[in-house]
């Protein structure tokens, strides 16, 4: 494939490039996290969370354009779902579900929520009525106002950004799942009512003013998957 100035497109290298780097910021973010020694740390301040979640958005969008890149010349034969036969006797087992040690990364974009409902509004005073002489005013709580040094649960961020290292680490086995996604998509055996893994629009992450090298890795990989999409569907 040639882009728009006629020079061909080296996909190997472009994969590799935009790979190294996001590994590069994804190690910034354990460090920030305290997790490169495998420290297990509950929480963190909500300042801390809210910057690395910000950058993880974007990332793990810039993955899943690399994983798109990856699958464009893979083919997958999936075969046609088997009717479910009846058995001749039922029993019933009970199990016990427990949860991932880590979040895989979804394959498909998170599409947007369009909700035309007014917003609730929020209080943002909280009352303190009393009595002269009689009452005392009633304590404000420490959570009533968010503060950026309280402590928040890290423990799904950690998992993505496990999930997400671990993405990185296996760029062929996740281009395999994308093309065994779009196997089934195409012969409707998938609950998916989506046709490409990307959202329309804007990516997920994305910002008008980059502040991070990751949107500029951003906007290159989601440059070249789009160029691919856009010729699967001419």
């Amino acid at each position: 494939m040639t882009n728009a100035q006629g020079s061909t497109i080296n996909w190997d290298r472009a994969i590799a490039r935009n790979r190294d780097a996001l590994l590069r910021i994804l190690a910034a973010l354990f460090v920030m996290t305290d997790l490169a020694e495998g420290a297990t740390a509950a929480t963190m301040s909500r300042y801390l969370h809210n910057h690395i979640l910000r950058i993880l958005r974007a990332a793990e969008s810039a993955v899943r354009r690399l994983i798109v890149i990856a699958a464009r010349d893979l083919v997958v034969v999936v075969a046609p779902r088997k009717q479910p036969t009846t058995p001749s006797t039922t029993t019933t087992t009970t199990t016990t579900t427990s949860v991932p040690a880590f979040t895989g990364l979804p394959l498909l974009d998170p599409r947007k929520r369009f909700d035309f409902r007014p917003r609730r509004r929020c209080a943002k005073s909280f009352p303190r009525i009393t009595f002269i002489g009689l009452t005392e005013p009633t304590p404000i709580p420490e959570d009533w106002i968010p503060s950026p040094d309280d402590a928040i649960d890290a423990t799904r961020l950690r998992r993505r950004l496990a999930g997400l290292k671990r993405a990185l680490d296996d760029i062929p086995g996740q281009a395999k799942r994308l093309a065994r996604w779009k196997a089934k998509r195409d012969l409707g055996l998938n609950r998916s009512k989506y046709f490409s893994p990307m959202r329309p629009g804007w990516p997920p992450g994305r910002r008008k003013r980059a502040f991070h090298e990751v949107d500029d890795v951003l906007a290159e990989c989601h440059a070249l998957a789009l160029s691919l999409e856009r010729e699967d569907t001419s």
